[in-house]
């Protein structure tokens, strides 16, 4: 990831599964429950920034519980989903909030786990247009991606979020979704006005061999109306996750009164 970031040169860039520490310690930390054992960053977010010094980063906790160091020392860890946006774009207008449960202070707890929201507006400096783009991480049930009661709560909660941001029609919405592509969500935001760019355009797979399930969706991209896609692409390589990156080259398609495009990469 460290090579990948600086060099993609997005304008914005969308992360879920972020740590963030609150004291400076070890590179990297242990996270352990009853199902895995992951080895991560103890703090992605200042990674992350350090390699972006040109963008300005919003960190979104969702939850702070122990991680553990290689002595098996207990050290407290925040995680969440963050975004990092150039300096040369105007954030005009920055919400973030829950779509399931509330902020966890002490300890992960039970799954499913809180969940966080990011939208943002923003206007490039050479166009006045402006455009709306949002991120979360969808639950994960330890039973799979099937619909539940939880995630049915959740897409009413996203829609809610949503609704607070105008016009849909100039919205980008992402991120790990950890639903399947025959959830009831895509109905409920393309009755919003947003397709899907992962299922338009014909991917089947949105995860890179380091996921060694058979089931390859979870991550998508949503983008109304007035969203002119250049490209949107989910490549395989370089591998800096379990999740293959999405990329999305677009502009802002004119208006009836002649307003200008703008273009930006996400």
């Amino acid at each position: 990831m460290a090579g990948w970031v600086p060099e993609v040169g997005a304008d914005i860039l969308c992360l879920q599964e972020v740590t963030r520490a609150p004291v400076p310690g070890s590179d990297w930390l242990i996270y352990e429950d009853a199902y895995r054992r992951l080895d991560q960053r103890a703090d992605l977010f200042r990674d992350i920034s350090a390699l972006l010094p040109d963008h300005i980063g919003y960190f979104a906790a969702a939850a702070r519980g122990p991680l553990w160091d290689d002595q098996r020392r207990e050290v407290q860890s925040e995680h969440g989903i963050a975004i990092w946006v150039h300096r040369r774009l105007a954030v005009t207008e920055l919400r973030q909030g829950f779509i399931h449960g509330q902020y966890r202070p002490k300890g992960w707890g039970a799954e499913p786990v809180p969940r966080a929201i990011q939208m943002a507006r923003v206007t490039p400096p050479e166009a006045g247009d402006s455009f709306v783009f949002g991120h979360f991480h969808g639950l994960r049930d330890p039973s799979g991606k099937g619909q539940t009661p939880a995630r049915a709560a959740q897409t009413q909660a996203v829609v809610s979020a949503l609704s607070v941001f105008q016009p849909i029609d100039r919205m980008i919405l992402a991120g790990d979704f950890n639903l399947l592509p025959d959830n009831p969500f895509f109905a409920d935001l393309s009755g919003l006005g947003l397709t899907d760019l992962v299922m338009a355009n014909g991917h089947t797979d949105t995860r890179t061999r380091l996921y060694e399930k058979a089931q390859r969706f979870a991550d998508y991209t949503l983008v109304g109306a007035e969203i002119g896609v250049a490209r949107f692409d989910l490549p395989a390589v370089p591998i800096v996750s379990d999740h293959r990156a999405m990329i999305l080259d677009f502009h802002i398609r004119a208006r009836d009164d002649g307003a200008k495009s703008a273009s930006e990469q996400h």
